[in-house]
């Protein structure tokens, strides 16, 4: 199982430093939607170019547009871009559009998806990479709130899959377990006294999962 990194910071300076830390231990160096907003497309070409081995993951959330907003992170340095599942149909065929033409894959993120199970495989035959079975910080923030649901939506989808949600050290192993493909981890990292040691913690308890 590979492991993501989310830099959900506002700042190119911050997030370079942050990546610069967990780049060892990680596959994946996603750029925040916030990051984006706040910095701009010349974010994702810094952050590829200070990390040119990893993965770079725009996570733009499009939901209009696609083939255009694709092919601008793309042409900025993204290996990956993430469309949201509840987007028109089109809109994702139009980021698969700009992803065979670089070379590149789409990511569909399921956010907001009532049956993210259903749309995964949907996005699928569309053309994505693979699905993000995604909660966000507001929903993760409701009394309540289980990592749970995400993983038995994977399970169901049987399509390749990625986990977001408040996948931490003691979650990670039933991200593992569930089938995902990625495990994508935020705050355990960056909210983390020591960056790079928790990214490694994380990397070794994604191995040794049963």
């Amino acid at each position: 199982m590979q492991l993501q990194f989310a830099i959900d910071t506002v700042t190119l300076d911050h997030a370079l430093e942050l990546a610069a830390q967990a780049a060892p231990h990680v596959d994946i160096l996603e750029l925040g939607t916030p990051l984006i907003k706040a910095a701009g497309l010349g974010a994702i070409t810094a952050i590829k170019g200070a990390h040119p081995d990893k993965v770079v993951f725009a996570d733009l959330k499009t939901m209009d547009a696609g083939e255009l907003e694709a092919d601008l992170a793309f042409s900025a340095g993204a290996d990956l871009v993430s469309v949201l599942g509840v987007a028109d149909d089109s809109t994702i065929a139009g980021a698969v559009t700009a992803a065979t033409r670089h070379g590149k894959g789409v990511v569909a993120d399921l956010i907001g998806s009532p049956d993210k199970a259903a749309r995964a495989r949907e996005a699928v035959a569309l053309g994505v990479s693979y699905v993000e079975m995604h909660a966000g910080l507001d929903e993760q923030a409701k009394e309540g709130y289980s990592l749970t649901d995400l993983l038995r939506a994977g399970e169901a989808a049987g399509v390749p899959f990625s986990v977001a949600g408040g996948v931490n050290g003691s979650t990670i192993g039933a991200v593992r377990d569930a089938g995902a493909d990625v495990a994508v981890v935020g705050s355990a990292i960056y909210s983390a006294p020591d960056v790079a040691g928790s990214a490694r913690e994380l990397r070794a308890a994604a191995a040794v999962a049963a």
